[in-house]
């Protein structure tokens, strides 16, 4: 909860215990926390805004304050007279206790949160690219003149000379905010007004600011996001790596995320269908050409061809790529079919495409979630070698194995699940009921796995660190090393 929403909160139950509890001839009391209160109310809701999870907080606080402003004035001095019953008096007053609590504890589990402070030495600007492919048709609409169109996020070391003030992680017009929140309500058969507290959402970055000088171009990492989710929910991995000296891009594959926003206000949802194999390695071809033209508009910005502040700025000669999910697949797949593409990671991504895939020369890493050691044991108990699937994933486990053997380091994190790989492990602690994201804290679960990637790509970018993956760290028990005879 933030600051000024504590405090309302204690103010009103110091309210309520007044009203119950001292003596009606001590007045003052009472007089000075309706003061208190009416000040915390109104700072609230003008510093910090309403949201709904604390309604109830607030009726109650306006209801005892008129009561305490009544009774010191003397107008319910009839009222005082009357004698409840002790039953109607406490049990009326449980009521408001048990609403209190519950308004208090979806403030608590749905909090409005913000991205963890930056661990890098710079400060971190960020701005945003429509892209068009003019050269692809877009398959997933009905609409046959379609291009692919793709938002693109550009994350950068900055000064902030300008000393902006940091953005919201959600859109700031009210407009798009509201048609964003509402692919996401639509898909959940939620009421819109679930998600709107979701504006208060603070990053750490700073839009269209200055790009930091630099003697030496930057190198540039691009990131994929998982199905069905949007570049959104890695904007704390593209701010660490951006603040450790990282050109950062993260891409939002169009119909295939919760929500995609583009400049004149159309918002996409999520329309991809996959239901085979074929459709998996469909959509994996699509993902995989964003990828690539994304990286042929990354050339264009550094050549001055778009024009822009990264002329001559980006390190195209040490450029890589990381992704969750099937974005993870995605990543490896580009490191493997792109020559450009000089190191690779992927996070909890099972492959889309594994024919072919074995000869990988170039410097890739694979996290796993800590599911992967129980779901390793059970696959080579129960395997069906006739069963398509399994033959997909032993192919898969088998390039697992070559890249260790060729020195890529493959690990698993004990406490995490699949999404412990975003930012969603930061949007309340109710989700970890639902068992996609693990028993592991959110903080410490990005902090993880941004230490591992920053190293990985220190190492294969820069030539520079790599300490963290030559083998267990004691600062990071949960880490564990993934060995090739385990596969």
């Amino acid at each position: 909860m933030r600051l000024f929403e504590v405090l309302l909160v204690l103010f009103c139950f110091a309210l309520l215990a007044d009203l119950l509890f001292i003596r009606r001839s001590a007045k003052t009391t009472g007089l000075v926390l309706g003061i208190g209160s009416s000040v915390i109310l109104a700072v609230q809701l003008w510093v910090e805004g309403y949201r709904w999870q604390l309604l109830v907080v607030y009726i109650m606080t306006a209801l005892l304050i008129l009561i305490v402003i009544l009774r010191h004035l003397g107008k319910m001095r009839n009222i005082q007279n009357i004698k409840a019953g002790k039953l109607l008096k406490y049990s009326s007053s449980s009521i408001i206790v048990i609403l209190l609590i519950i308004s208090t504890a979806l403030s608590v589990y749905l909090p409005v949160f913000h991205l963890p402070k930056l661990e890098g030495p710079e400060k971190v600007g960020t701005q945003t690219f429509h892209f068009t492919d003019q050269n692809r048709d877009e398959v997933l609409t009905e609409d046959p003149s379609d291009k692919r169109e793709l938002m693109v996020q550009v994350w950068y070391p900055t000064a902030n000379s300008s000393n902006k003030k940091s953005e919201a992680l959600f859109p700031k017009d009210k407009a798009m905010f509201k048609k964003y929140i509402q692919t996401y309500s639509n898909s959940l058969n939620l009421p819109d007004f679930v998600f709107d507290y979701w504006k208060y959402s603070k990053t750490n970055s700073y839009d269209n600011v200055e790009l930091l000088p630099s003697t030496s171009p930057y190198p540039v990492v691009l990131l994929s996001h998982g199905m069905g989710t949007s570049r959104v929910l890695h904007a704390s991995q593209a701010e660490n790596l951006a603040s450790h000296g990282f050109i950062v891009v993260t891409i939002d594959h169009t119909y295939s995320t919760f929500a995609t926003i583009f400049p004149d206000g159309r918002v996409t949802d999520y329309t991809t269908k996959m239901t085979t194999v074929e459709d998996r390695r469909r959509i994996g071809t699509i993902w995989t050409k964003d990828v690539e033209f994304v990286i042929n508009e990354i050339e264009r910005l550094n050549s001055g061809a778009i024009e822009s502040q990264f002329k001559g700025k980006i390190d195209l000669n040490h450029l890589g790529v990381m992704g969750h999910s099937f974005g993870g697949a995605t990543a490896f797949n580009t490191t493997y079919l792109d020559p450009r593409i000089k190191a690779g990671v992927n996070m909890d991504g099972s492959l889309i495409e594994v024919d072919n895939r074995e000869d990988l020369n170039k410097p890739f890493m694979f996290i796993r979630s800590g599911a992967f050691k129980g779901w390793l044991t059970d696959f080579k108990k129960d395997t069906h070698p006739d069963n398509e699937v399994t033959k997909q994933l032993e192919e898969e486990l088998h390039i697992i194995k070559n890249v260790i053997n060729q020195g890529g380091p493959a690990i698993y994190i004990e406490g995490t699940q699949h999404f412990n790989f975003t930012d969603l492990q930061f949007y309340s602690e109710l989700i970890k009921l639902t068992g996609i994201t693990g028993d592991i804290k959110g903080k410490r679960g990005s902090d993880l796995v941004n230490q591992y990637v920053l190293d990985f790509f220190n190492k294969e970018l820069k030539g520079e660190g790599g300490q963290l993956l030559k083998g267990p760290n004691d600062s990071y028990p949960e880490v564990k090393f993934i060995k090739p005879e385990e596969l």
